[in-house]
């Protein structure tokens, strides 16, 4: 081949090249997907509805128990803090070496009464025997009548003594009024008695209750009869029932109580006094769920990528109940198709190639 031809084949060569260039540049470039997703819609389950609330733990009832007599030494103390007694059981001992000889002392006025008695109405009955036969006056008859009665009530008053130092002498034992557990003590060995002076406190029946604070439109979804379910602070969690809520709300806080009987295995994970959290059972409502990993969590805020052919819309919503790895949303069509994990590689308008589910 000539030199001429070999050269006008490289220059031909070289204007194609270039119109192809051109035309690849002029044609309009394809957007690259950010990310393969599966996709997925709401499902719709039948969840519990719950109510959480907060609330001080404290005892069913508490008994006082102080001593009945007053001035008396404490010689004996049979119970301390924490200890479950039964109903009748000793507490503790007073001193009753005074209380028995006032005892024995009230007795030795029964018999001299009573011999009194005996004598008034032996005296009474030879008198009318001898007021028949004429020896005594109707008179005479009657003052021995008199002292045979007053003989009788002086017995009835000493009679009434005797049993009030029979009911001091009994005091002299203080036991517990009913089953439950010792929450205080304040008795001790050589102090002396008081009238009204607190020796034991005692939870009756060892039972506690959560006293829980819900608003006054919270109120209105309580009833006796809910479970309740309290958390304690090793994280075990104990169930117990509405017995009753509170017929107002409180003026300052504006707040209510529910009282909530435990049962008394909560003693073993709660105490009388302690703060806690727990929730109110309400029954069971449907609700539109979709898995954690589909829901961004941003700025305080949540939100789903909507499908929109080839591209997402971040979409805002609004989230309640949550069981297990799923989340109520509220807010979204219930025909909704949204990006099912990898949301956290994703921006608004961002194009996608939707795949199949694995």
């Amino acid at each position: 081949m000539k030199p001429k031809s070999i050269l006008l084949s490289f220059v031909g060569l070289a204007l194609l090249a270039g119109c192809g260039e051109a035309a690849k540049d002029a044609a309009p470039s394809a957007a690259k997907p950010a990310l393969s997703v599966a996709t997925l819609a709401p499902e719709l389950l039948d969840w519990p509805r719950t109510l959480k609330a907060g609330g001080n733990i404290v005892a069913w009832q508490e008994a006082v128990i102080g001593a009945e007599i007053s001035n008396y030494r404490i010689t004996e103390v049979h119970a301390n803090v924490g200890d479950r007694v039964r109903k009748g059981q000793v507490l503790a001992r007073i001193d009753p070496a005074t209380v028995e000889s006032e005892l024995a002392e009230v007795r030795a006025a029964v018999a001299e009464a009573e011999a009194t008695l005996a004598e008034a109405r032996a005296n009474h009955e030879r008198a009318r025997q001898l007021s028949a036969k004429g020896f005594y006056s109707a008179q005479q008859n009657t003052q021995t009548q008199t002292a045979a009665d007053t003989a009788l009530a002086r017995l009835n008053a000493v009679k009434a003594r005797l049993q009030s130092a029979e009911l001091k002498h009994s005091k002299a034992t203080v036991r517990a009024p009913d089953d439950g557990i010792v929450s205080a003590r304040s008795a001790t060995v050589g102090t002396l008695t008081q009238s009204g002076e607190e020796l034991f406190r005692l939870i009756r029946g060892g039972r506690l209750e959560w006293r829980a604070e819900v608003t006054a439109a919270e109120l209105v979804q309580l009833k006796p009869g809910l479970t309740a379910v309290l958390s304690g602070p090793n994280g075990d969690e104990v169930a117990g029932r509405v017995r009753a809520v509170a017929p107002t709300v409180d003026a300052q806080t504006r707040n209510a109580l529910v009282y909530v009987d435990l049962p008394a295995s909560a003693a073993n994970v709660v105490s009388a006094g302690m703060f806690a959290r727990g929730e109110f059972r309400l029954g069971v409502a449907p609700a539109p769920t979709l898995p954690q990993s589909a829901v961004l969590l941003r700025e305080g805020f949540a939100y789903v990528f909507r499908i929109e052919g080839d591209k997402v819309a971040q979409t805002k919503v609004s989230t309640g109940r949550r069981v297990a790895e799923r989340i109520e949303i509220i807010g979204l069509d219930a025909q909704a198709r949204v990006v099912a994990s990898g949301v956290g590689l994703l921006a608004d308008g961002d194009t996608v190639r939707v795949v199949a589910a694995p």
